[in-house]
C-alpha cells in the first residue's frame, strides 16, 4: 500500500515540478527579465546583485522544491488547514508569476516591490500552513523564503537607486 501512494505521490511530484517550472520559466521569457533586457540593464544595481547566470541557477532550483512540497500537500487528506495552505500558495505563485512582467516588461519599479513584499508574507503563510500538514514540504519552502527576501530587497534597492527609472502601471 505505501509503495502505491509513494508511486502516486511522485507522479503527482513530476506534474508539478514540470508545470511550475514551466510557468515560471514562460513569465521570465513573455517579460524578457533578467540581463539582456535593455530597460533593465540601463538600471544602477545595488553592490550586492549577484551576476545574471546566478538567477537562472537558482529559480529553477527552487522551483523543484515548489513542485514537490505542493505534491506533498496534495496527498494529504482533504481538511481546513490542506485547503487554507493551497489558497495561500497559489496565490503567492501567481504573484511569482506575474512579478516579472511587472517588473521587467512593465518597468513598475513600485508595484512590483509591493507585489514581492505580500508574496513574500503570503509565501512564509504557506510555508507555515505546509509545516503543520507535513514538515518535510515546510521545509522545502525556505530557501525560496530566503530568496524572496534577497530578492524583495534588490527589488527596494533598485527603486531607491533609480528614482524615476520606473513607470506606473496603476495609473
Amino acid at each position: 500500500m505505501a509503495e502505491v501512494e509513494t508511486r502516486t505521490w511522485w507522479k503527482t511530484a513530476i506534474v508539478c515540478v514540470i508545470a511550475i517550472e514551466l510557468l515560471g520559466g514562460l513569465s521570465g521569457w513573455l517579460s524578457n527579465s533578467g540581463y539582456g533586457n535593455g530597460w533593465f540593464d540601463a538600471l544602477q544595481k545595488p553592490s550586492f546583485m549577484p551576476p545574471g547566470w546566478a538567477f537562472g541557477v537558482v529559480w529553477p532550483i527552487l522551483y523543484v522544491f515548489l513542485g514537490i512540497a505542493l505534491a506533498m500537500i496534495l496527498a494529504e487528506p482533504a481538511s481546513p488547514r490542506r485547503q487554507a495552505a493551497l489558497t495561500l500558495f497559489f496565490i503567492q505563485l501567481a504573484l511569482n508569476f506575474a512579478w516579472s512582467p511587472i517588473f521587467f516588461a512593465g518597468h513598475d519599479i513600485g508595484l512590483a516591490k509591493v507585489v514581492i513584499f505580500v508574496m513574500a508574507a503570503l509565501a512564509a503563510a504557506a510555508a507555515g500552513q505546509f509545516l503543520r500538514l507535513r514538515r518535510e514540504a515546510g521545509l522545502l519552502l525556505v530557501p525560496y523564503l530566503a530568496w524572496l527576501v534577497f530578492a524583495a530587497t534588490l527589488n527596494a534597492s533598485i527603486e531607491v537607486l533609480n528614482p524615476g527609472a520606473g513607470a506606473s502601471l496603476l495609473g
